[in-house]
């Protein structure tokens, strides 16, 4: 089949303004908070328009968990599921693809997602920044220590956000190199990717730091299990809507363009008073 990617895409900073949400839906048995929830490619698609309607800028498609401890599968695999929910849609609602695969991207951007969504920032697949510079498509580099199966046991830092800092503006200068304009990438600091509860937190309240790599930032912090173990629940697996937003709000105001989220409405009403609130 011949590719029909879309061609002359206007900036990122243009086509997401801050503060734009992202919402999620994962087409997974095991992610950590809707896993198993949007297995049916019907249900899926009718989330995605639901999420479009209560006012994401863009819905993030994802076929392999990224959970603390979770396994990878195929790009089959991946593309079994994705697929049939993309098919449905036939781009009639802005949506992203979470995965590190070039197989995986360049059919869901042939199918008609506009954004890839990477968090091996380019290092999982040799043929992903290729795909993508012949696309013309969006681009998220998150950052990640380790890897989902091992992240989260002992994250070290010497400097989380100097240090992830300097991973993101290693990782733009790479992409850059690939023949990815600047203008169609975003970064993503990585919550909970190789973070402790601290780090996520410390990342958030300096975020500000992040945001002179001259990129739009993308946070997730959305049910992330930090939440969960700052309101006094250690051995919490997620985090509530309730904290979600405030993390969210809070990001933003420290410059963060760009919310993932889970619960569209509640982040895009509060987000829009946070908005009005600021200037």
């Amino acid at each position: 089949m011949a590719l029909t990617y879309p061609r002359m895409r206007q900036p990122i900073e243009q086509r997401f303004p801050r503060p734009s949400v992202m919402g999620v839906v994962n087409v997974t048995p095991d992610s950590f908070s809707d896993g198993g929830v949007n297995l049916d490619p019907d249900d899926a698609a009718a989330a995605i328009r639901r999420m479009a309607q209560e006012g994401a800028a863009i819905v993030d498609v994802g076929g392999e968990s990224t959970r603390p401890g979770a396994e990878g599968v195929t790009a089959e695999e991946e593309l079994r599921r994705v697929a049939p929910v993309l098919e449905r849609l036939q781009g009639e609602v802005p949506v992203s693809i979470d995965t590190s695969k070039a197989e995986v991207a360049g059919r869901a951007l042939d199918l008609g997602a506009e954004l890839v969504n990477d968090v091996t920032a380019l290092r999982g697949d040799p043929d992903l920044a290729a795909v993508v510079a012949d696309s013309d498509a969006y681009l998220c580099l998150m950052h990640m220590q380790g890897e989902p199966r091992t992240m989260q046991q002992s994250p070290t830092y010497d400097d989380v956000v100097a240090d992830v800092g300097a991973f993101l503006d290693e990782r733009l200068d790479f992409a850059t190199a690939q023949d990815i304009p600047e203008e169609r990438i975003c970064l993503d600091p990585g919550i909970g990717f190789g973070k402790t509860v601290e780090h996520n937190f410390e990342l958030v309240r300096r975020l500000d730091e992040l945001t002179q790599l001259g990129r739009p930032i993308v946070v997730g912090f959305s049910r992330k299990s930090s939440l969960g173990k700052l309101l006094g629940d250690p051995e919490a697996t997620t985090g509530s809507t309730a904290a979600s937003v405030g993390a969210a709000v809070a990001a933003y105001e420290r410059g963060a363009t760009i919310l993932r989220v889970h619960d569209v409405k509640e982040h895009v009403e509060a987000l829009t008073a946070a908005s009005a609130a600021f200037g």
